[in-house]
């Protein structure tokens, strides 16, 4: 049997047995509503995101959303990408995200943070080739990239080893890592080679596991992961891995441009810096719906991880002062992803001159990008083009490598 939510305090839920004509069971009560950020984490339906602004009837002056619950919905499943019964070698895209928004609600008791962002995922990403291997003891993983591990320390390896635990699958894989995506970027480059790497391996085991079980496992190795699973676009809280999968609120063919300076910025130093009381008290529920209705603005664009990220990393909150001064109506937003370092310019593909003329910025990663979606049963699809700049050239090969070194 398949329990489709299990929150009946707050929404319908059905009771079936796969197969059936209908619901063997429905408790009453067809909508959720709940005030603010608060999403209740325990509620485990899936969510279609059909939000409305209402007034509020206390006296706070936060709004409501009011998000409506489709149980019925089927559970998405996998659809083969091979016409044999499984495929000997896939060729996948794994995408990046950047956060339009980043509220940073709450700390929590285990030490982590509560946040409440607007992910989604862009047209910047790397290829992964997945082959069955002859060996039955571990994977293999080569990469272009300098710096980044190759063993079980790396999110794929990970990937792997948790989908076996979960499913007793026994095959190993060849994996080869075409990265494009910079470390410690912000840009969830390595959470995306996860969920690829999942994606990938019930793609070999015949599709066992449904796209949900997917998605909630991937929260165990990291955060991140798990919005991967979405259609592209989601309002995420938890420490990121409460995923509610919305319409895209922002045009697809929006351009930008990302710029990322060679430093990085520590994550566990950028949350150490963090000041929960310097932080922006504005409803993120607001956001989203002040970016669905009007578009990106700078002032929507709110991360809280900016003011600890910029004293880590000086250079970073000059870099965005710069850009930001450069300004002549080419962006609609400026702002850094994620908890650094690449500072993003919504609305132009292009950076702003001075970072071709300024010898400080020599070794910079630029690349443009637009945001992306996949379909149902479907894979990420790579772009046909995404334009990577270093140095002045496009499409360079040394300019990709050099982002990680």
């Amino acid at each position: 049997m398949a329990f489709m939510a299990a929150c009946s305090s707050f929404a319908t839920f059905h009771v079936h047995t796969h197969g059936s004509n209908g619901p063997l069971a429905t408790f009453h009560g067809s909508q959720l509503k709940w005030k603010g950020r608060r999403n209740p984490s325990s509620c485990k339906v899936r969510v279609g995101f059909a939000a409305k602004a209402m007034s509020s009837d206390s006296n706070d002056s936060a709004k409501q959303m009011k998000f409506v619950y489709d149980q019925m919905e089927p559970m998405e499943k996998c659809r083969q990408l091979d016409t044999s019964p499984s495929p000997h070698s896939l060729s996948l895209f794994s995408p990046s995200k950047i956060n339009v928004f980043l509220r940073i609600t709450n700390k929590r008791p285990d030490g982590f943070h509560d946040l409440a962002s607007l992910f989604h995922v862009i047209s910047l990403g790397d290829t992964i080739q997945f082959s069955l291997s002859p060996m039955s003891t571990k994977d293999s993983l080569s990469t272009n990239a300098q710096g980044v591990p190759l063993d079980d320390r790396n999110l794929i390896i990970k990937a792997l080893n948790l989908y076996r635990k979960k499913t007793g699958f026994k095959s190993f894989f060849e994996i080869q890592l075409d990265k494009k995506v910079p470390t410690g970027a912000g840009l969830g480059g390595g959470s995306g080679n996860a969920a690829t790497a999942l994606w990938a391996a019930n793609q070999f085991n015949n599709c066992l596991a449904s796209v949900k079980e997917l998605q909630e496992w991937a929260a165990e190795i990291g955060s991140d992961i798990s919005f991967f699973f979405s259609h592209g676009a989601a309002y995420c809280t938890g420490r990121g891995e409460v995923v509610q999968d919305i319409p895209p609120p922002i045009s697809l063919d929006t351009p930008m441009v990302l710029m990322k300076p060679q430093q990085e910025c520590s994550t566990a130093e950028v949350y150490k810096r963090f000041q929960l009381n310097k932080a922006s008290t504005i409803d993120p529920l607001r956001l989203l719906e002040e970016i669905s209705t009007n578009g990106i603005s700078q002032n929507v664009c709110i991360n809280d991880l900016e003011p600890p990220a910029f004293e880590v990393l000086p250079s970073l909150k000059k870099l965005k002062q710069q850009v930001l001064g450069a300004n002549r109506g080419q962006y609609n937003a400026v702002f850094m992803s994620g908890s650094g370092s690449t500072i993003v310019g919504i609305g132009d593909p292009e950076p702003p001159k001075f970072i071709y003329d300024d010898n400080e910025y020599s070794d910079i990663f630029i690349s443009d990008a637009y945001f992306l979606t996949r379909k149902d049963n479907e894979w990420y699809q790579a772009p046909d083009s995404v334009g990577v700049t270093s140095g002045g050239e496009r499409n360079s090969t040394e300019a990709v490598q050099g982002a990680f070194r």
